[in-house]
């Protein structure tokens, strides 16, 4: 037996009284992806991001781990429902404009002082002046850096596009702008190097393309590097009390940790390994977060139909941002219907030993996008499950 057939039947077993669709996170995955998270980190704190765990049980379980501190949020409404819940350490990595939730942040002195908010533009430091609605808490101010690699003079770029602060320069400039400005504070600088942390640089069956890939990531970093200590210089020589500088992601943690200008390193990912981080020369992570659809169809032979399944991940559109049948192997798409949302059919040889209402096991393209299409995840320690955990959804929140 194989181990992922294996691991098809510890899931099986596990989940033999429960009815698909399911959701499992299996926690010895989860557990020792992050403490290969950890390792390589070097010694260098993880902030967990909360966008890629959305589940507050497995961030809490992350954050009780050494190696753990503080969470990386998504939208300013779940920053608020954190800090009410006790995170006391929440930065908020994209700039938000919920006038409401401002209005409540400045108001309060629990919510101010756990709050990080994300800033690029002195016309997002006006959005949150004219919501204050009184509050006059400071907020605490997080600068972001544009990590995107420019070439050719600018003419080609390579990156997101984030924020338009590039240069040491830029980032120094809204320093002095925020310092200048009444309830505000600096507190960090974050810079994603999402091409470098969130493009697979293996991609199977396509040599060139990796080796292409590899190289540029090469150059990223080593340009990054560079300008990200002189952004940290500049901005200490207006900020000298900065309590961070946040970087990396999940495909790029040794890298960034090896930055003397980083003091923290973001990761979420990496502890439930989704299909799109298979393909990374860096690490191999155990993938720790599946979900299930029951077979309610047998059309014909080397085919069975699933119920539902189309949940494609965010970004361009393509092949890579769907669901991967992983459980039983050898299962594929139809490519003229592909992943359906009432109904999937499958084909391949082990379509023949499914039987009507057998699991078939999925992985989802991102982490914790899977989180929106379920309301419980089911933790499975073994062959059994241990524990059920709401996910965001399940608690009733869907913050975007």
């Amino acid at each position: 037996m194989t181990a992922r057939a294996a691991d098809r039947a510890r899931y099986d077993r596990a989940t033999a009284h429960l009815d698909a669709p399911v959701a499992i996170v299996d926690l010895e995955a989860f557990d020792a992806n992050a403490d290969d998270l950890v390792r390589r980190a070097g010694g260098k704190p993880i902030r967990v991001a909360s966008k890629s765990v959305r589940c507050r049980a497995l961030l809490e379980r992350a954050l009780a781990r050494d190696g753990f501190a503080g969470v990386m949020s998504f939208t300013l409404a779940e920053s608020l429902w954190l800090a009410r819940s006790g995170f006391e350490d929440v930065l908020l990595a994209y700039p938000s404009a919920d006038r409401a939730g401002y209005a409540e942040l400045a108001a309060d002195p629990k919510l101010a002082s756990a709050v990080t908010v994300m800033v690029d533009d002195p016309a997002q430091l006006d959005l949150v002046d004219a919501a204050r609605d009184g509050g006059r808490e400071v907020v605490r101010v997080c600068l972001e850096l544009d990590t995107s690699l420019r070439l050719l003079g600018g003419r080609v770029r390579v990156g997101a596009r984030r924020s338009p602060l590039h240069s040491p320069a830029d980032v120094a400039g809204l320093a002095r702008a925020v310092a200048r400005r009444p309830g505000f504070e600096v507190v960090g600088i974050m810079a994603y190097e999402g091409h470098v942390a969130g493009v697979g640089d293996a991609v199977a069956g396509r040599p060139f393309r990796s080796r292409a890939v590899r190289l540029m990531q090469a150059a990223a970093r080593r340009e990054l590097a560079e300008r990200r200590a002189a952004v940290v210089r500049a901005v200490r020589a207006v900020v000298p009390g900065l309590e961070f500088v946040n970087g990396g992601g999940t495909g790029s943690v040794q890298h960034t940790a090896a930055e003397d200008a980083v003091t923290e390193i973001a990761a979420g990912s990496g502890l439930y390994v989704p299909r799109l981080f298979d393909n990374y020369t860096s690490f191999r992570g155990r993938p720790a977060a599946l979900f299930a659809q029951p077979v309610v169809r047998r059309p014909g032979v080397g085919s069975v139909t699933v119920l539902g399944g189309g949940y494609p991940a965010s970004g361009a559109a393509g092949a890579d941002r769907l669901p991967v049948p992983y459980l039983p192997e050898g299962l594929r798409y139809d490519p003229q219907e592909g992943a359906g949302e009432v109904q999937t059919p499958l084909l391949g040889s082990p379509a023949d030993d499914l039987l009507i209402g057998d699991k078939v096991w999925f992985r989802h393209a991102k982490a914790g996008e899977l989180c929106e299409r379920f309301d419980a995840l089911h933790l499975v320690e073994g062959d059994a499950v241990t524990a059920t955990v709401p996910t965001y959804r399940g608690e009733g929140h869907t913050f975007l």
